[in-house]
């Protein structure tokens, strides 16, 4: 599959692979998609609407409640839009929204209103990742048909080992290829 001129939406979460999603932003720009990225209040806190608008060359969306230039209610339109949601990093709380169906954010709202193909990179400290509730979560939104690529084992940020490694930007990357 060529992602040239694929609507790309890219939910950036809250943790702190934050920093790769804008990696995966310019390799999909490479890659001629148009990506436009959600960013939750949390993922904010790691990285800025500046450096994803610079990289995507779009404006980043990050309140449901923002006020648009033209109407338009921007998690109908952005559902509309995509051909793929993918959420890099996936943190435990998005994937918990999600398999329960909560709409509280931006990002929530849009995955529910959507028909598009949904990726899901989660990325966490090993604990959170294997817990019962994530794991059942993670089963719950497979059964929903969201695609996953699963974390690495590795060093984390904490300093843990294990999984929980936000996968390469590589192996994203060619699953967006899928």
């Amino acid at each position: 599959m060529t992602l040239e001129n694929k609507n790309i939406v890219l939910g950036v979460c809250g943790g702190i692979a934050a920093y790769k999603s804008c990696d995966i932003i310019r390799e999909l720009v490479k890659l001629k998609a148009n990506v436009e990225c959600i960013l939750t209040r949390g993922g904010s806190e790691f990285i800025t609407p500046l450096t994803l608008q610079t990289l995507s060359k779009n404006k980043v969306h990050k309140d449901i409640f923002e006020l648009p230039n033209k109407y338009e209610i921007s998690h109908i339109s952005l559902a509309k839009k995509a051909d793929i949601i993918v959420i890099v990093p996936a943190t435990a709380d998005i994937i918990a929204r999600l398999a329960c169906g909560r709409a509280d954010d931006l990002l929530a709202c849009t995955v529910l209103a959507s028909k598009a193909d949904i990726l899901v990179c989660p990325a966490m400290n090993t604990n959170m990742f294997n817990h019962k509730a994530t794991q059942s979560n993670i089963e719950t939104l497979k059964s929903y048909g969201y695609r996953f690529v699963m974390p690495e084992k590795g060093e984390l940020a904490c300093g843990d080992y294990g999984d929980g490694k936000l996968a390469s930007v590589e192996v994203i990357v060619r699953e967006l290829l899928w």
